[in-house]
């Protein structure tokens, strides 16, 4: 079973990194990019029989408690069984 877990920052806070790469994107004439924003991807990997739905709810608790910054970082996770 593998976790993916998803963090950008929240709609609310600057993207400086995102903005720079949409206005290199224009310049370097790539059509249809309105906005970018960045973040970062973790893939976990974990042990074999575990519970699928306490699984989740722990790479959830993983994201929240030490993955993100919760005042300017949202996350979401995908399971892949």
């Amino acid at each position: 079973m593998k976790a993916h877990v998803y963090v950008t920052l929240k709609r609310t806070v600057l993207d400086a990194q995102g903005q720079t790469i949409a206005e290199a994107l224009k310049r370097m004439q790539y059509a249809g990019i309105a906005d970018v924003r960045q973040g970062k991807y973790f893939l976990l990997t974990l042990e074999d029989g575990l519970d699928p739905v306490a699984a989740e709810a722990e790479v959830n608790r993983i994201a929240r408690e030490v993955l993100t910054n919760p005042v300017i970082e949202e996350f979401s996770v995908r399971i892949e069984f």
